[in-house]
């Protein structure tokens, strides 16, 4: 998850270097829960028996130099992910830090890890305070609904050990932020989520819908029990959804319930990155994030073994696109735009998509997630497509006024007082006398 734009917005569109983005997943797939709704940890098929989800030294070493190495921007954030990445132990990150030491007068460098929150305890988050971790933590909500989905290998609820550690963080100013899924039965309980995470403190949240196929004829000869991503340019031979994938109109309702409270109540206090996603849209900067961007095929992922794939939706082996013991980023990034697999993400789109009032906000969605057929019989329309018209609508009017603000150099705070009353607004002489 991102740091929040929210106190930064601009009208102006900064000319920034072309990033790559790389998701390390150090210890692979090996995780200590077995969350139902995961669609990595069946990955383990993929590496056969007898694999040792960890990275080595010698891959971990030429991860680093050659990241760092490859990144135009000043700013290089490493970013670990899992599987679960505390399963490797502090020995392991004190061994990143060493490694990215060197390169420190070259570049600012950060590191952000994902964690389930279970492990953490003292010595942890001591560990991430001085190093200057910034931690995504994921949790679902209050318990009964945390523990629907969330659980470890014996079927036992979490959330008591995630809430420990989120409080462990809290009390230690480690900086974090929360991923919440947003899965069937969560999506029927939306202001029951959010002020829960209000009351809990959380400051930073991203909502994420759950979204799986059951297995097509491909995916099942791998040993995997989900779909992987549908070709774009025709029909998904699997269009039905597993049942704890959210609806699509729930999703809607879902975050249009957060978002009347939140921009009446709550504008700079918490920062909703879903909503600070759908500001950026309207006033016209790049999508953050490679879900709403015109194109994907810059932010890959490296798998413990050294192996880069195209997308962390993509760990299929026909989105392989090399190894860092082998192959430089630059040159596996243009391998994934050659192959049009980010391109296609734009070129692809249904014409009802390329129409459609709210593209620029939406940008077709995850490619993962685009198995739908239109109504006019293209391929390629995302599952979500009614829900993220219905949400996107619902907010324009807000957005408006949120842009203005901004437009007129106030703080976007003043949307909570422009709703309750437009005319005690003082604007700018400048904007007066436009």
């Amino acid at each position: 998850m991102r740091k929040p734009l929210m106190k930064k917005f601009s009208r102006i569109k900064e000319n920034i270097p072309d990033a790559i983005h790389v998701l390390a997943k150090p210890i692979g797939p090996a995780c200590n829960l077995d969350c139902e709704y995961c669609f990595y940890l069946e990955k383990r098929a993929l590496f056969g028996s007898g694999e040792k989800f960890r990275m080595s030294d010698n891959t971990l070493s030429a991860f680093i130099k050659n990241y760092i190495a490859s990144q135009p921007t000043p700013v290089v954030e490493f970013v670990w992910q899992g599987g679960e990445p505390t399963l490797l132990g502090q020995a392991f990150f004190q061994r990143v830090i060493a490694l990215q030491q060197p390169y420190a007068r070259q570049k600012t460098i950060r590191n952000v890890i994902q964690t389930n929150g279970t492990l953490l305890d003292e010595a942890w988050c001591r560990f991430l305070k001085k190093h200057d971790f910034m931690v995504g933590i994921s949790l679902d909500g209050p318990k009964n609904i945390h523990d629907r989905y969330r659980r470890d290998g014996k079927g036992r609820g979490t959330f008591e050990k995630v809430i420990r550690g989120l409080r462990l963080l809290q009390r230690h100013g480690v900086e974090y932020n929360v991923m919440a899924c947003v899965a069937r039965d969560t999506a029927v309980k939306p202001l029951e989520v959010y002020r829960f995470f209000k009351d809990a403190g959380v400051e930073f949240i991203q909502f994420t819908p759950i979204i799986e196929r059951p297995a097509d004829e491909c995916s099942a000869k791998q040993g995997l029990r989900l779909a992987a991503f549908p070709a774009l340019d025709r029909p998904a031979v699997q269009t039905e959804v597993t049942d704890w994938s959210v609806l699509p109109e729930d999703y809607a309702d879902f975050l249009i319930a957060i978002f009347e409270e939140w921009v009446h109540q709550d504008v700079g206090n918490v920062f909703v990155m879903n909503f600070e996603w759908a500001l950026n849209a309207w006033i016209g900067n790049p999508s953050p994030v490679c879900v709403h961007a015109e194109q994907c095929g810059r932010s890959l992922v490296i798998e413990h073994n050294g192996d880069v794939f195209a997308c962390d939706h993509g760990v299929y082996p026909q989105f392989r696109l090399g190894s860092i013991l082998t192959d430089t980023f630059p040159a596996m990034v243009r391998k994934s735009l050659e192959s049009q697999f980010g391109i296609s993400k734009e070129t692809a789109l249904p014409r009802r998509c390329k129409s459609c009032e709210v593209l620029a906000a939406c940008r077709g969605g995850c490619p993962k997630h685009r198995f739908v057929t239109s109504t006019c019989d293209e391929p390629g329309l995302h599952y979500l497509c009614p829900g993220y018209k219905k949400f996107f609508f619902h907010i324009r009017k807000y957005l408006r006024v949120m842009a203005q603000l901004l437009e007129y150099g106030l703080p976007v705070t003043l949307v909570m007082q422009a709703l309750k009353n437009p005319l005690a607004i003082t604007l700018p002489q400048n904007a007066v006398d436009k």
